[in-house]
């Protein structure tokens, strides 16, 4: 035990070393973002739980918190929402599952958000049910050829890579014949087509893959295995939407308290209101950070599903109470406007927050990432231990006609 709490002060005290190192060098007036990033990534303070040379010092991921909050305190820009995806999912698949040459050239330029992700795994046919898809790989020789459709497929349109989920076996049942590929955005035959949403953005794209080819260095995983290496991206997503430590009285909730206050007529009931919205995502917060100290490296558990269902319907709350706060005002909106944004920041042009935006753009919060009901299946199979659902075709092979 003893052992225990040496290494684990030697990992903290090599940490806040790292950090006072990197605020020593920063300079906000005399260097940009990116280059910031570059540096943090240098000195293993990226994704700490990683090995050194690949954006982390080989410590516990629960100092990651460390690392977030001593860079917020400082005045730090974050990165996260500029390239969520990639940071958030990628990065954890491609260390977990990516050659060491592979991994080495795709890390940093994820963390300095030189190179943004998106996720290719759901198709029309193929949404919560990610295993039903259809998009194919044919071997040749030393790459792969892939046919097919995705979509809902988050800031594609400004992407440099693509987690891509393909089926190589269609005799095989549809979890067993999948393979994993990290697709190059600007080959030849991807065309990336705009979704616009009811918020006027075109955040959602789909994406049509016409003979494309992806060399087979590209490949994380086993040919067949890559349900195994989705769901790596998965419960990473889930963590990411759901699990993010957040300041208490930031987010969401921080948005609802500075508009009450600005508020000229404060009724009782709302004040209630808000009061009840204000508990339950501390609450949120407080099994966020719970979480996150017993979340190991790797692939995490199911505690990324709870954190997901809760800040989904949690948010969609909110931005109903702000928008009945704004009384006729939030009713209107200012523009639809199509945009194809370069992240995912609500902002007006003066950089306020957008409430009427927020409210509509909420309502995607529970279906993207898995939707709410799939998060309580998830839920009650693997947290509270309930039945299985009967699935007929779990063990039946895929099968798809051939001109499908």
């Amino acid at each position: 035990m003893a052992h225990d709490s040496d290494l684990r002060r030697q990992e903290s005290d090599l940490v806040e070393a790292q950090i006072q190192t990197l605020l020593k060098r920063f300079e906000p007036a005399k260097m940009s973002d990116r280059e910031f990033w570059g540096m943090q990534y240098d000195l293993g303070l990226a994704w700490v739980h990683f090995p050194e040379g690949f954006g982390g010092l080989g410590v516990s991921p629960a100092l990651g918190e460390l690392v977030t909050n001593r860079l917020s305190e400082a005045g730090v820009p974050s990165n996260f929402l500029a390239n969520p995806i990639g940071i958030g999912m990628g990065a954890p698949t491609v260390m977990a599952h990516a050659s060491k040459k592979l991994a080495e050239g795709l890390l940093k330029p994820i963390f300095t958000c030189d190179e943004i992700w998106c996720q290719l795994f759901s198709e029309p046919g193929a949404g919560s049910d990610v295993a039903s898809l259809r998009t194919t790989a044919v071997r040749d020789g030393d790459e792969w050829i892939i046919n097919g459709q995705k979509v809902w497929t988050t800031l594609a349109h400004v992407s440099r890579w693509g987690m891509l989920l393909t089926r190589t076996d269609r005799k095989a049942p549809k979890h067993a014949g999948m393979t994993y590929f990290i697709l190059d955005m600007k080959a030849a035959g991807v065309e990336v087509r705009p979704l616009r949403q009811m918020t006027g953005d075109a955040e959602f794209n789909e994406v049509y893959l016409t003979d494309v080819r992806i060399p087979d260095s590209h490949r994380l995983g086993e040919v067949g295995e890559g349900w195994n290496v989705a769901l790596t991206t998965l419960m990473n997503e889930r963590v990411s939407l759901g699990g993010t430590i957040s300041e208490r009285e930031s987010g969401s909730i921080g948005d609802a308290v500075r508009l009450w206050q600005r508020s000229s007529e404060r009724l009782q009931f709302d004040r209630d209101r808000l009061t009840q919205l204000w508990i339950e995502a501390e609450v949120s917060r407080l099994t966020n950070i719970r979480a996150s100290q017993l979340r190991m490296a790797g692939t995490p558990g199911p505690e990324g599903s709870v954190g997901k269902l809760i800040s989904a319907e949690l948010n969609k709350k909110i931005y109903e109470f702000c928008v009945d706060i704004l009384g006729p005002k939030g009713t209107t909106y200012s523009s639809y406007e199509m945009k194809r944004p370069g992240s995912i920041k609500i902002e007006l042009e003066d950089g306020s927050l957008d409430i009427s935006k927020s409210f509509l753009r909420s309502r995607a919060n529970s279906i993207e990432g898995g939707t709410s009901e799939i998060m309580k299946n998830i839920i009650g199979e693997r947290v509270l231990g309930l039945p299985r659902e009967p699935r007929a075709d779990s063990d039946a092979p895929f099968y798809m006609p051939p001109n499908g």
